[in-house]
C-alpha cells in the first residue's frame, strides 16, 4: 500500500476558449513544475476533438496536494470562464479539511468530488 494521492479532475471545455485554455494550461503547468518539488506529475490532456480536458497529478502524500491548492489555487480563477468542471476524483484517502478544500474548487468550477479509497496496491516510484 502506498501514501500517494492520485487527483484526477476531468471537464468540459466551453465552446470556442480551447485555444485560451491550451494556453493558461500550458502556463499553470510551468508554474506547478517550478513551485512544487514534491508533486510526482503533473499532466493535462485534451480529448481529440478538444472538447473535454482532464487534469491528472500524483502525489507524494496528502501534504503534497495541499500545497499543491494552497500554491496553485489561485490560479484556477481565471481558468473557470474556460471550463466546466464534472468531477475532481481523489485516489486515496484525504483528511476533512482538504476534502472542504476540494469541493470549494468544485463548486468554484461547478462539478462534484468523488473520493476514492485505496483497498490493496502498490507504488513503484
Amino acid at each position: 500500500m502506498s501514501d500517494f494521492v492520485v487527483y484526477l479532475d476531468t471537464s468540459d471545455v466551453r465552446p470556442g476558449r480551447l485555444g485560451e485554455l491550451k494556453a493558461a494550461m500550458t502556463e499553470l503547468a510551468r508554474f506547478v513544475e517550478a513551485n512544487e518539488p514534491r508533486i510526482v506529475a503533473y499532466d493535462v490532456y485534451f480529448s481529440r476533438d478538444g472538447s473535454r480536458m482532464s487534469v491528472l497529478h500524483i502525489h507524494k502524500d496528502i501534504p503534497s496536494l495541499e500545497f499543491h491548492l494552497k500554491v496553485a489555487g489561485p490560479l484556477f480563477r481565471p481558468i473557470a470562464p474556460l471550463v466546466q468542471l464534472l468531477t475532481i476524483e481523489i485516489f486515496g484517502a484525504v483528511n476533512q479539511q482538504l476534502l472542504e478544500r476540494l469541493e470549494a474548487k468544485a463548486q468554484l468550477l461547478g462539478g462534484i468530488v468523488i473520493v476514492r479509497d485505496l483497498h490493496a496496491g502498490f507504488a513503484r516510484v
